[in-house]
């Protein structure tokens, strides 16, 4: 489980130095990704157009991949609330619920695919986050990636030991749906007690420490302040339109 989680771990420090927007600072990345969860409030037409444009900047950003990926990995839920919606309601609902999810995992993406978890935090402090809270909430992202790669890990164990057959077609789904708890209740377990162990060796450090230094310093540069003005511009501009 370790050995994954370390190679997860690698994948997206790759794919964060690979992005232009990895030089950005954090705070104008997070004004971003705000923005871009606002437009889900915008009716279909609205919304579309904008996640055309929100796939354009993903393309610029080199973050199509991540993107596709976090989409993948919400599909059988895009699937299921896309029918539900369609059989109670109708053909709009549908589409417009399955474009607001499409968008957020978008912007999970864009913010947590060139940031690091310590950039994140560091943001949060800068924004007079009390550090205590700072600190939760990063721990709180980093263990989703954690939750991820133990629940991969458990799913590969399990199916070495021959307990996950490979299956196609309806019975796939049924057979996924059915063990879903039983691979996700040992990884929320194992997460949950890898995360208390990291809060209490912070602490016991004294990270929560008001006089606590950080060797890291973020400068908002000329090219922060206009990303985020034209974040703020766009969203006004498809929200008063």
């Amino acid at each position: 489980m370790v050995r994954l989680s370390q190679a997860g771990r690698a994948r997206r420090l790759a794919l964060v130095e690979t992005s232009p927007l990895r030089q950005f600072d954090p705070r104008a990345k997070l004004a971003l990704s705000l923005c871009a969860s606002l437009m889900v409030m915008l009716p279909l037409e609205r919304l579309a157009l904008f996640c055309l444009i929100y796939l354009l900047l993903l393309a610029w950003g080199r973050l199509l991949r991540p993107a596709a990926a976090q989409v993948w990995r919400m599909r059988w839920i895009l699937l299921v609330l896309f029918a539900v919606d369609w059989w109670l309601v109708g053909l709009d609902l549908a589409a417009i619920i399955t474009l607001r999810l499409i968008l957020l995992a978008g912007v999970f993406a864009l913010l947590f695919s060139t940031t690091t978890i310590t950039e994140f935090r560091l943001a949060l402090e800068r924004m007079r986050l009390p550090y205590r809270y700072a600190f939760s909430l990063g721990l709180a992202f980093e263990s989703l990636s954690l939750l991820d790669d133990e629940w991969r890990a458990i799913r590969e164990a399990q199916k070495v030991r021959g307990v996950l057959l490979e299956l196609r077609g309806w019975r796939a789904l049924l057979r996924q749906s059915r063990d879903l708890v039983a691979l996700t209740v040992p990884a929320v377990v194992l997460t949950t007690r890898r995360a208390w162990a990291i809060t209490e060796a912070a602490y016991a450090r004294g990270f929560d420490s008001p006089r606590r230094l950080s060797y890291h310093v973020l400068i908002l540069q000329p090219r922060d302040w206009l990303l985020m003005l034209d974040a703020i511009l766009l969203a006004l501009i498809f929200i008063w339109r």
